[in-house]
This record gives C-alpha cells, structure tokens and sequence, in this order.
C-alpha cells in the first residue's frame, strides 16, 4: 500500500498509448473502492477498466476486445493482482506465451497478518520478472507490511479481504508492525 502501484500502472498505459499502442487494463471486481471498471490512484488520476471476477476467463476476454478493436492490444495491465484467482494468473500466462502480449500486474505480495493472497502467490511462483515499489514506515525504513486499522490500532485477526485505504490500512516496516506501533 501507498508505494504507487496504480500511479505506475497508469503512466506506463499512458506511455504505451503516447506511442500509439493499445492497452487493456484490467482490475480486480473485489475492490469497489472507487466503483466498479476503474482504476483510481490515490493522487486522482484514474481511468476506465474492466473488472474480472472469479468467473471471468482472461484469454477469452482479450480475445473478445481484440475482435471488437481497430488495433487489436499490445499490452495488458493489471491492476489488484492479488485478489485474482490461481486460473486468471494461468490465463494471463496463456496470453505473454501463446499470444505474445505482454502483461504487467500490480498489487499486494500478502494481506494484514504477512499470509500471500492467491494471486500474488502464483504470480510470484511463475512470473517472467518481479521488481518491488517500495514505500516506507514511518519511522523511514522500508514498509512490507500493510496493517490493518480498527479504531487507530493494528488487528491481526479477521477476514483475509477487507477492502479499504488509508482509513483502514497503513504501512509499517515489520518490526513496528510486530511492536504495533502505528506512530511516534
């Protein structure tokens, strides 16, 4: 949380589509934050997706917006990867292999209790490339943790999934996340 994913996600869609190239953007149906088909940063620069929930097959769908487009697609983005089920990292597979697209995902490696989310374990098992944005606790040093918040005071049980921002999470280097310390 808070290291820029979708501010990156959406400047390399911007800098595909400033060389005349066609991205589809895809993002997780799970997080509603901002509504539904949209990818939003936190800066406010946002733009229009399609949401995959568990029962959308990927390879199909980039083979519907291909047919449909003037220019078929030169890059899938992805945005949530974590909430993206074990087949949709398969399928998005199927599509750098066998399609010769790239694809380049974005999201969270684990969830509030340091536990991998479906997605991003597989991506992270079978992913070509893997580079971390990096954002930092407060106190400086690297966050890896995204602690969940209940009344300003870090939880460590619950659902997996709850969606939320800053109200609800904040980023923690692991030791202050172990100390459950939110700030000075």
């Amino acid at each position: 949380m808070n290291a820029g994913k979708s501010l990156d996600l959406l400047k390399t869609c911007f800098n595909y589509e400033e060389r005349g190239q066609s991205v589809l953007l895809l993002t997780s149906a799970t997080d509603d934050r901002y509504g539904k088909n949209v990818i939003k940063s936190r800066v406010g620069i946002q733009r229009e997706a399609i949401s995959v929930d568990e029962n959308t097959n990927i390879v199909d769908l980039l083979d519907t917006v291909i047919r449909e487009s003037e220019n078929g697609i030169d890059c899938v983005l992805c945005d949530e990867i974590q909430f993206f089920k074990k087949e949709h990292i398969h399928q998005l597979t199927e599509i750098v292999d066998f399609e010769d697209i790239p694809v380049i995902c974005y999201g969270l490696r684990s969830d509030y209790k340091l536990e991998p989310f479906e997605g991003s374990l597989h991506l992270m098992a079978i992913a070509d490339e893997i580079e971390e944005l990096k954002t930092i606790c407060w106190c400086g040093k690297k966050a890896t943790v995204n602690a969940r918040l209940v009344d300003g005071k870090i939880v460590t049980s619950g659902e997996q999934i709850v969606i939320g921002g800053n109200e609800s999470y904040t980023s923690l280097c692991r030791k202050h996340f172990k100390e459950g310390k939110v700030k000075r």
